[in-house]
């Protein structure tokens, strides 16, 4: 089953326009840094803290904002960090809906055939690669581009339409010099 792009589209607005306006605007790339505080808690007991001013951190990122981050670590069970899980969840049905995830060739994108061959572990290594860059991205720019763009210019904001902008002026080029053939 593929669902219209169109249609799709339509449907991922209709899901952004109901979570502000019953919760909050969408943002995901803080919840790893609450992930990776969980685990590196769980490995560096100590690293998150609780005192009489609250919930802290010997790091200073996990600090920052009067431990905001601390914070969510040690109570992650809110809205931001479920939706962050659900989202994988849905991702794993949604593959296992299509056939699943095992290294079958035929369910690679035709383009990327063309382009790199039928191999699956390169397009995972690549994938993957290209996750750490969004992600690392994401952090250094204080969010991602579901908190920036999609979040940020249904609340009209002038730095969503410009993120925006700079992510599809950076993602066309880069798009055409990864695939120059058509598949």
């Amino acid at each position: 089953m593929v669902l219209n792009w169109k249609i799709g589209g339509v449907l991922l607005g209709l899901v952004f326009f109901a979570a502000v306006l019953l919760v909050k605007p969408i943002g995901v790339s803080t919840q790893f840094v609450i992930l990776d505080a969980i685990i590196g808690d769980t490995v560096s007991p100590g690293l998150i803290t609780q005192t009489d001013q609250g919930v802290t951190s010997n790091n200073a990122y996990l600090a920052k904002s009067g431990g905001k981050y601390a914070k969510s670590a040690a109570n992650p069970l809110n809205y931001s960090f479920i939706f962050v899980l659900a989202m994988m969840a849905g991702a794993f049905t949604s593959a296992l809906l299509r056939g699943g995830v095992g290294a079958d060739e035929r369910r690679l994108p035709a383009i990327w055939c063309a382009n790199y061959g039928d191999t699956p572990v390169k397009r995972y290594a690549m994938a993957f690669m290209g996750g750490f860059v969004v992600l690392y991205g994401a952090r250094l720019a204080g969010g991602c581009t579901s908190g920036h763009m999609m979040s940020g210019t249904m609340q009209t904001a002038i730095s969503g339409y410009i993120f925006a902008a700079a992510a599809f002026a950076a993602a066309i080029p880069v798009a055409m010099k990864l695939y120059p053939q058509e598949g």
